[in-house]
């Protein structure tokens, strides 16, 4: 090539700051031009980790995801504080909020999502100012409500949970109830409103749920079940109106100094259907990340959608959406950049360059002190269907619950709560296609006072994955604690692992424990 190829990145969250770091080959040469535009004053961070940090357990720096001087250095042109407006495919150029005209050869999408405001007497309709092309920054939002989607939101709750005060949390996904658990153990008093009769439904099967709420309510929690909010009313402070509290359909009214609504996301296509790219519930990729209407433009993380365009059915919809997971965000992010290496050196693009439409439904851990739950797979099965080996185990006493679902002598879905060895056990087994013993009742063993005296098969052997939001096997984490790594955050430091949902930290610490001393 006689010019170097210029790339536009269009978001600067934690996807795109892994793009740019797979990229960094190609800008050090030369090769590969490239332009960052993020919407944020802030250098990129992760996001998954804002109600540790918001609640005052993690710092600021150990949000870090990139090494912004380090990029800049190999000559990336990160302008943060700018918005695209408007993508222009004819001419590819992205016009921007500082009224630029930005030049592209190759478009990478990494808009993300925004949180789902739901429709309520009191809030704003935020579908108004979603609808114009470009991306309208902070969702407005009255005082005293709050997404807990960027660091201004998670500033908003530090001050009410230092000072013990009342928070509504709206929605009792994992990432409501993660808050939710957090916020109670640094001291705020929390009630968590949610509509039907158990947290997590899309997590865990209803019996584990109920489970959860049950431990959730000892840790401290208020557990509104069967509650549908109305309406959001408000109080006059010398500082303006605030929020009050949450009016239910059942006459019930919860006060708060703070409502946190946890309602889920949608990823961020505004643009891109303004430039009249082919989108569904994100922007319609293939498994190259290319889009089915520019081979000039790709998408990735929360707002890419993978799919193949002979999926489409009569009606012109498109099944699935974006994975919503940072893991599979920073595998997209690693394929894009592998291609355009691949593209500006001459070489063919390797199967590195692609991702699976189908990727395997990834183990969902819930993160809170004292609580254990993690599920994965198709674990809604029932123990009378005809077409699986469903067994279930419940201890109200002890607060636990297990289920497993086999198919085909696999492990094909689990729920696990209270039982955080089992749990374990499943999961690695769960990810690496393993059997269970052929006893699975022996699993209750690993959390017994005797579990020593019961030990099953050991499944984390060095090609176990350990970190799937990285793809780091017990191996390589191994082989860092040989280094000279002895903690987690050095793990992290030296491989990745334990830095993208922090779900895998327990692992990394057993896995310390056992390393030899270096």
């Amino acid at each position: 090539m006689t010019a170097p190829l210029r790339v536009v990145l269009i978001g600067y969250g934690p996807v795109g700051a892994r793009f740019i770091e797979e990229l960094l080959p190609a800008l050090e040469t030369g090769l590969v031009d490239l332009v960052v535009l993020g919407a944020e004053a802030e250098d990129a961070y992760n996001r998954v980790l804002l109600a540790e940090y918001a609640v005052g357990a993690t710092t600021r720096e150990r949000l870090e995801v990139t090494d912004t001087a380090a990029a800049r250095a190999a000559g990336a042109r990160i302008r943060l504080a700018e918005t695209a407006l408007e993508i222009d495919r004819e001419r590819r150029i992205v016009r921007t909020s500082r009224g630029d005209e930005v030049g592209y050869d190759r478009l990478v999408l990494a808009t993300g999502a925004r949180a789902n405001v739901p429709t309520l007497v009191g809030l704003p309709d935020t579908r108004r100012s979603h609808g114009a092309a470009a991306d309208s920054g902070p969702l407005p939002l009255p005082a005293g409500v709050i997404a807990l989607r960027d660091l201004a939101d998670a500033e908003a709750v530090a001050p009410v949970v230092a000072g013990g005060g009342r928070i509504v949390v709206l929605g009792a996904g994992v990432l409501g109830m993660e808050f939710a658990l957090l916020a109670a153990e640094h001291g705020a008093r929390v009630t968590v409103v949610h509509h039907g009769p158990a947290p997590m439904a899309r997590n865990l099967d209803e019996a584990g749920g109920r489970m959860l709420s049950r431990a959730a309510r000892e840790a401290g929690l208020g557990m509104a079940a069967h509650a549908r909010a109305e309406a959001i009313d408000f109080r006059d402070t010398d500082a303006g109106r605030v929020f009050d509290g949450v009016a239910c359909a059942d006459g019930t009214y919860l006060r708060g100094d703070l409502l946190v609504l946890s309602c889920g996301v949608g990823p961020r296509v505004e643009l891109a259907l303004a430039a009249g790219l082919a989108c569904a519930r994100g922007v319609l990729v293939d498994e190259g990340l290319q889009s089915w209407s520019d081979p000039h433009v790709f998408a990735i993380g929360d707002c890419a959608q993978i799919a193949d365009p002979s999926s489409v059915d009569r009606s012109g919809r498109v099944s699935g959406a974006p994975s919503g997971l940072i893991g599979p965000g920073w595998r997209q992010a690693a394929a894009v950049a592998a291609g355009l290496r691949a593209e500006v050196a001459g070489t063919a693009a390797g199967e590195d360059a692609a991702v699976s439409a189908h990727e395997r439904p990834t183990v969902v851990m819930l993160k809170a002190t004292g609580i254990d739950v993690v599920s994965g797979g198709d674990h809604l099965a029932e123990p009378w269907d005809a077409d699986a080996e469903v067994s279930v185990w419940v201890d109200a006493a002890r607060g636990a619950y297990l289920k497993t679902v086999i198919r085909e002598g696999l492990l094909a879905g689990f729920v696990a709560v209270g039982l955080p060895h089992a749990g374990a056990e499943l999961t690695l087994r769960f990810e690496s296609r393993s059997p269970l013993p052929v006893e699975p009742s022996a699993l209750l063993r690993l959390d017994a006072a005797d579990a020593d005296a019961a030990p099953v098969e050991d499944t984390l052997g060095p090609d176990a994955t350990v970190c799937w939001c990285n793809g780091v096997t017990a191996g390589r984490i191994t082989e860092a604690a040989a280094s000279g790594a002895c903690t987690v955050e050095e793990i992290g430091r030296c491989t990745r692992a334990g830095t993208g949902c922090g779900g895998c930290k327990g692992r990394i610490a057993a896995l310390l424990v056992a390393a030899p001393v270096a």
